[in-house]
């Protein structure tokens, strides 16, 4: 069991739920939050990144990626898990995470929204499919620079604009903007990832970011990605009455001292396996991001909803 957590990677997941918790809040905030909705995207969402996780493991392994990697053991470049267990694991994953869209797209739209049940479905299936596709197959998007931008698109926009029409069944723009913010939160830390792999990504042939700007350069990207979130959600809250009034609306910009903290801590960092530590470091403040901007929209009646 303990060769599955680990390659479950439970470090991951709190970051893959924060889009997904903000569109909670969201939808709290505008008085059609659903438990069952809420919960159902979560185990859903969970799914997802667990067969990404597990598809990733596979694929950096087949491609020899992982040989040489910095930080968390993979289960299948190390041999505790054998390609083929992992491979059926994948099958497995794929099916559960069908199946919890399915069951969420019900929930959601059916009867009476019969039509967005084939739209998200369509959405479900590229997700999937993006999951595995990102590191398996003869030209992953990881491999050659793509990574960010489907990681901004899934894990920000789709999490946090889908998750939040999943109650409401209207698309709002003005959503884009903290949607873009959670969006820029999971391409920081997929960043800092690459600007830790880079030497190891290069001699495999693995193009990101990361390797294209420099080692300079790629702490600019991060400071940028650490920092567009606070303007965007800021904007979006002046924009959207908040419960708790307009000095408590504001009160996740609280976490800028903190972001200031580790961006400087990372500019200073000289050796690439040293970034390690700071992956954990931005994705918990991605998570606290997603619960401070939701406090600022609601307050703290939203845990009150939770308990009934």
């Amino acid at each position: 069991m303990k060769k599955w957590i680990l390659a479950a990677r439970l470090r991951t997941l709190p970051l893959s739920l924060s889009g997904l918790l903000l569109a909670g809040f969201i939808a709290k905030s505008e008085g059609i939050f659903r438990n069952d909705i809420f919960f159902l995207s979560l185990l859903t969402t969970l799914a997802f990144q667990i067969l990404s996780n597990f598809a990733n493991d596979y694929g950096d392994a087949v491609k020899g990626t992982d040989a040489n990697r910095v930080g968390e053991q993979r289960a299948v470049a190390s041999g505790l898990i054998t390609q083929k267990q992992m491979k059926t694991a994948i099958g497995i994953m794929v099916v559960i995470s069908l199946i919890c869209v399915a069951t969420l797209l019900y929930v959601s739209f059916y009867p009476h929204d019969m039509k967005y049940i084939y739209i998200f479905l369509g959405l479900g299936v590229a997700s999937i499919f993006a999951a595995m596709a990102y590191t398996m197959g003869k030209k992953p998007y990881g491999y050659i620079g793509l990574g960010d931008i489907f990681v901004f698109l899934f894990f920000g926009i789709l999490a946090v604009v889908g998750g939040e029409f999943l109650y409401s069944k209207v698309f709002q723009w003005q959503i884009l903007l903290p949607a873009a913010s959670m969006g820029c939160w999971s391409v920081a830390v997929l960043n800092l990832n690459n600007m830790r792999d880079v030497k190891n990504d290069v001699k495999n042939n693995k193009i990101t970011i990361a390797s294209k700007l420099g080692f300079q350069n790629s702490k600019y990207y991060q400071m940028a990605l650490m920092t567009i979130p606070f303007v965007l959600s800021a904007l979006y809250v002046t924009m959207i009455p908040a419960k708790s009034g307009k000095l408590s609306g504001l009160v996740f910009l609280i976490l800028i001292f903190f972001a200031n903290a580790i961006r400087r801590q990372i500019f200073a960092v000289k050796d690439p396996k040293d970034y390690d530590p700071f992956l954990k470091q931005v994705a918990m403040l991605a998570l606290f991001f997603a619960v401070l901007l939701g406090y600022s929209l609601i307050g703290f009646d939203f845990i009150d909803t939770l308990t009934r």
